[in-house]
C-alpha cells in the first residue's frame, strides 16, 4: 500500500475514535430547548454556546431541527449560556452545575429582534457543514472551498462516502447503481442521462446534498445503494436579497451566475441565472491481448470536452392563506457540447492489422432541456397534518454529429472515415401526492401516490466514405431509431409510532406497477416491412416493504436497524442496442431484454453525539438478484476487438461498514473523516463464462478546515480509493487532494476564493479484466489539476421570517430525519 493511502486511513481512524473515551469518563451534562416567543415555533440552527468564569467557551453548537441542544462531558461550576441568531435578540443567562448533574433548562423561549435592529444585522451565522441522521447525511456544501467554481460533479466527488468516476458516474458505498434526485424529484430536464446536468450544473447554485442509504417506502424503490438528492439554493429572507458570483479556472474554465429573491407577507419570487465555461482535459491508455493468438492492441488518448452552458430557475410562491402555499417554479438548461479525441494505435501480432493508426473524433451537439413545476402544500388545524401536491412536465432535446477519421500506416488496410448524426428527445411527467397525519407528538401515519412517466425517442444515422464510388454511403448496420417507455404507478404508506419510552418503530409498505416498452427500428429499406420492428415489454407489478427499529440509549445517541427492498431498473442508455463506435476496439452497446434489478437491503446503525464530536457507525448488508454488469462478452480473433454489452448476472452480495466522524478541536480548527470498508461478492453466470470472483475494498477521505483569521479561512480534503473487485476485473487504486482557501471582504458581504483540485495531478481510474479469451489493462484520467479564483457578493436585507423559514425546511426532502 502506498503512503498516501496509509497516512489517511492512519488519520481517518484517528479523527473517529481518539477523542471518545475522554468524553466519555465525564458526566455533567446542560440541555434545554429553543422556541419562538410570538410563534411558539421550534427555532432550529441557533448558536448556543457555553463560557466558564473565565469568559471563554468551553463548548458550542447549533441547535437541531427541534430547537434541542445538548452539551456533555462539562466538570461542574459556574457558567454562562449564550444564544444567539438572526431575528432574535441575544440571550443570556448564568448555568450553576454540579459535578455528574444533568441540568434541564427547560424551554428558553426567544424573543424577536425589532425591525430596526434587524436592518442593521450582517449575516455572519453558517448552517453547519454536516448533519447527521441515522438514515442520511445532509451536507451543506455551501462550506466546500475546494469545490468553488466547479461543477455539481466536482462537488458530489467531495461529499463522504460519494465518488465519482471519469464518465461522471457517482457511487454510493462502492455502488454507482443510485438514485440522484433534484430538489426531491427525478430531474424533468435530464432526459436519458443525469451525468450530463450534473455536469453543467454550477456548484455554486446547489445548497445542499442529502445522502440516505437506506430510504423508506415513502421514497421511489429506484437506486441500489440509496439516494442522493440535490437541494438547489432558494432564498427565503424578507425583501430584495441576491448574490452575484464570478470564477475563472486553469484550461479556460469559467462560470458566473446571479441570484435575486424578493418576498413580502404573500408572495416570494425568486430566480437565478448561470453560465458555464467548461473543458475537461483528459487523456488515457488501453491495452487489449487476445489469449486465442496473443495478438496485442494497444492505444494511448487525448481527449478535450469543452461546452458552453446556461441554466436558471424562475419561480413563485404565494401564500393563498397562512396554511396554504402554492408555487410554480421552471428550470431551464442551454448546452452545447464539443467533444474531441485523439487515439493512437499499435498493433502486434494481429492476423488483419499491423503496424499503427491514428483515429480523431470530432461530437458537436446541442442540447436544451426545461420543466414546469407546480407544487401546493396545505397545513391543517392539527400541527403537522399537512397535504403536499406536486406537478411537474418536463421536456429534453439532443441533435449531435460525429465525424470519425481513422488512418492506417500500412497500405493493406484502408482508411475509415464515418458520420453520425443523431438526434434524441425526451419527456418526463411526475404526479405526486404526500398526505402527513400526526395522531400525537411520536405517533403518525403517512400516505401517498406517484405516477411517473418518461418517452424517450432516439436516432441514429450512419454514413461511411466508401472508397469505389468517393462518397458517403449511409450504412444500415448502425442506422436505426430506438423509442422508449418507461411507466411507474405507485402507493405507499408508512406508520410511525413508539412501543416504549425509547423504542420506536416505523412500518411502511409501497405498491409499484412498471411498465418498460422500447421498439427498435431497422431503417434499412432492403428489410421486409414487417421486421424492420423489434418490440420488447417489461410488465411486472412488487411490493417493497420496509422497517425501521430505533432505540435511544441517552441524549443524543441512538441505535437503528432497518431493512428495505428496492428495484433498479434498467437505464434508457442500458437497454439501447445502438452500438457505439468511438473505439472500434472497445465496443459498446445496449441490451433491450434486461431485467430490473431485486435488492434487498439491511442496516445496523448507531449514532453519538458530544459537544465536540459526532460520531456515526453503520453496518449494511445488501443482496442484489438479476444483478445488471457491463460483460465483456466476446473478442474478434483477427482484430483483438471486444464487445461489451449489458447483461443480468446471478447475484452480488456485499457487506460492509461505515464510520463517519466530524471533530472540533477549536472554534478555529475542524475535521471530517469517513472510512468505508465491504466484502463484494460476485456469483457469476454460467450463461455468460463469468466466473464467481469476491475480494475486501475500502475507501476513506478526510477533510479539514482552519479558519486563520475571522476572515480568512482554509480546506484541505484527501481521498483515497483502494483497489476494488469487480464482476470481471479488478479497478486500480486512487489518491487525490484538493485544497481552498478564503477571504471575507465588504464586511463579509463578498468572498474571495482559490482552490486547486487534485493538487498533485493523479486523479485517475482504471483497472484490468480478464477471461479465457482476452485480458485487458486500461487507465483513463477524466480531468487535469485545476487552479480556480471566484469571487461573490451578497446584497439584500438578511432578516428572517421564522415561521415562514421552518415551514420552508419542512417541505425539504428530509422532512422526515429522525430525530436525536
Amino acid at each position: 500500500m502506498k503512503r498516501p493511502a496509509l497516512l489517511l486511513l492512519f488519520f481517518s481512524l484517528v479523527s473517529i475514535f481518539t477523542l471518545q473515551p475522554i468524553y466519555a469518563q465525564k458526566k455533567s451534562t446542560i440541555q434545554g430547548k429553543l422556541i419562538d416567543q410570538s410563534t411558539e415555533l421550534a427555532v432550529d440552527f441557533a448558536s448556543v454556546a457555553i463560557f466558564n468564569e473565565a469568559n471563554t467557551q468551553v463548548a458550542g453548537m447549533l441547535s437541531n431541527e427541534n430547537g434541542g441542544f445538548s452539551f456533555d462531558g462539562l466538570a461542574g461550576g459556574e457558567y454562562i449560556i449564550r444564544i444567539s441568531f438572526v431575528g432574535y435578540e441575544k440571550y443570556e443567562a448564568p448555568v450553576s452545575l454540579n459535578a455528574s448533574e444533568n441540568k434541564n433548562l427547560g424551554t428558553i423561549l426567544l424573543k424577536p429582534a425589532s425591525a430596526e435592529e434587524l436592518d442593521e444585522v450582517v449575516i455572519e451565522a453558517e448552517l453547519p457543514d454536516m448533519r447527521l441522521g441515522i438514515d442520511r447525511k445532509v451536507f451543506n456544501v455551501s462550506q466546500s472551498l475546494v469545490s468553488e467554481g466547479g461543477s455539481a460533479t466536482d462537488l458530489l466527488a467531495n461529499v463522504p462516502s460519494l465518488s465519482v468516476d471519469m464518465d461522471g458516474a457517482v457511487s454510493l458505498r462502492g455502488s454507482n447503481n443510485v438514485r440522484i434526485l433534484i430538489d426531491g424529484k427525478p430531474s424533468a430536464m435530464a432526459g436519458s442521462d443525469i451525468t450530463q446536468t450534473l455536469q453543467s450544473l454550477p456548484a455554486n447554485s446547489i445548497q445542499t446534498i442529502e445522502v440516505i442509504t437506506n430510504p423508506s417506502s415513502k421514497y421511489d424503490a429506484e437506486g441500489q445503494s440509496g439516494i442522493i438528492n440535490i437541494v438547489l439554493k432558494k432564498n427565503v429572507r424578507q425583501g430584495l436579497n441576491g448574490i452575484i458570483t464570478a470564477s475563472g479556472g486553469s484550461y479556460d474554465n469559467y462560470d458566473g451566475g446571479i441570484s435575486l429573491n424578493y418576498r413580502d407577507e404573500r408572495f416570494n419570487y425568486y430566480g437565478n441565472y448561470n453560465f458555464r465555461k467548461s473543458n475537461r482535459v483528459g487523456d488515457g491508455f488501453n491495452k487489449n491481448t487476445n489469449l486465442l493468438n496473443n495478438g496485442i492492441t494497444e492505444n494511448s488518448s487525448e481527449n478535450s470536452r469543452k461546452g458552453n452552458g446556461h441554466s436558471g430557475k424562475i419561480g413563485v410562491d404565494y401564500n393563498i392563506s397562512e396554511r396554504t402555499t402554492v408555487g410554480l417554479s421552471s428550470n431551464f438548461s442551454i448546452r452545447d457540447n464539443n467533444r474531441s479525441e485523439y487515439l493512437f494505435y499499435q498493433y502486434f501480432n494481429q492476423p488483419d492489422l499491423t503496424g499503427t493508426s491514428d483515429r480523431t473524433t470530432e461530437q458537436n451537439e446541442d442540447d436544451l432541456g426545461y420543466d414546469v413545476n407546480l407544487d401546493l402544500r396545505h397545513d391543517f388545524n392539527r400541527p403537522g397534518e399537512n397535504l403536499m401536491v406536486n406537478l411537474s412536465y418536463g421536456k429534453s432535446t439532443e441533435d449531435g454529429i460525429q465525424h470519425f477519421n481513422q488512418v492506417f500506416s500500412e497500405s493493406n488496410q484502408p482508411d475509415d472515415q464515418r458520420i453520425n448524426n443523431t438526434s434524441e428527445v425526451g419527456i418526463n411527467t411526475n404526479i405526486q401526492i404526500d398526505y402527513v397525519l400526526p395522531f400525537d407528538e411520536e405517533h403518525r401515519l403517512e400516505a401517498g401516490f406517484r405516477t411517473s412517466i418518461r418517452n424517450d425517442d432516439e436516432e441514429q444515422i450512419s454514413d461511411r466514405f466508401d472508397l469505389a464510388t468517393n462518397s458517403f454511403v449511409r450504412d444500415y448496420d448502425l442506422t436505426n431509431r430506438f423509442d422508449l417507455e418507461d411507466i411507474v404507478h405507485s402507493i405507499y404508506s408508512n406508520y410511525q409510532n413508539k412501543i416504549t419510552d425509547k423504542l420506536g418503530f416505523q412500518v411502511g409498505l409501497r405498491l409499484e406497477q412498471a411498465y418498460l416498452n422500447t421498439v427498435y427500428e431497422s431503417l434499412d429499406p432492403s428489410t421486409p416491412e414487417d421486421e424492420r420492428e423489434t418490440e420488447g415489454k417489461l410488465d411486472y407489478l412488487r411490493l417493497y416493504p420496509s422497517l425501521f427499529l430505533t432505540q435511544e440509549l441517552s441524549e443524543g445517541e441512538q441505535l437503528q436497524a432497518s431493512y428495505t427492498r428496492r428495484v433498479r431498473r434498467p437505464r434508457g442508455w442500458q437497454v439501447n442496442p445502438f452500438i457505439n463506435i468511438s473505439d472500434p476496439m472497445n465496443i459498446r452497446m445496449g441490451n433491450p431484454n434486461l431485467l430490473p434489478e431485486d435488492i434487498h437491503s439491511f442496516e445496523l446503525s448507531y449514532a453519538k453525539f458530544w459537544p465536540s464530536i459526532t460520531f456515526t457507525s453503520s453496518v449494511y448488508h445488501r443482496r442484489v438478484n438479476d444483478g445488471v454488469e457491463s460483460i465483456r462478452a466476446s473478442v474478434n480473433e483477427e482484430t483483438s476487438a471486444t464487445v461489451s454489452q449489458w447483461y443480468n448476472i446471478s447475484r452480488n452480495d456485499a457487506t460492509g461498514f461505515e464510520l463517519i466522524s466530524k471533530i472540533t478541536f477549536s472554534p478555529k480548527i475542524d475535521a471530517t473523516a469517513n472510512f468505508n470498508a465491504f466484502y463484494n461478492k460476485y456469483f457469476g453466470s454460467e450463461e455468460h463464462n463469468l466466473e464467481p470472483t469476491d475480494g475486501f475494498n475500502w475507501d476513506a477521505n478526510i477533510s479539514s478546515n482552519v479558519k486563520i483569521t475571522n476572515d480568512l479561512t482554509a480546506q484541505v480534503r484527501a481521498q483515497y480509493n483502494a483497489p476494488k473487485t469487480m464482476a470481471q476485473g479488478t479497478s486500480i487504486a486512487s489518491f487525490v487532494m484538493d485544497a481552498g482557501a478564503k477571504m471575507d471582504i465588504l464586511n463579509k458581504r463578498g468572498s474571495i476564493m482559490l482552490n486547486v483540485r487534485d493538487l498533485f495531478n493523479q486523479r485517475r481510474w482504471g483497472g484490468t479484466t480478464s477471461t479465457a479469451q482476452f485480458s485487458q489493462e486500461f487507465e483513463r484520467r477524466w480531468m487535469r489539476r485545476m487552479v480556480t479564483l471566484s469571487l461573490s457578493y451578497r446584497f439584500g436585507r438578511s432578516d428572517f421570517n421564522t415561521k415562514q423559514r421552518d415551514r420552508n425546511q419542512e417541505e425539504s426532502f428530509g422532512n422526515d430525519e429522525p430525530q436525536f
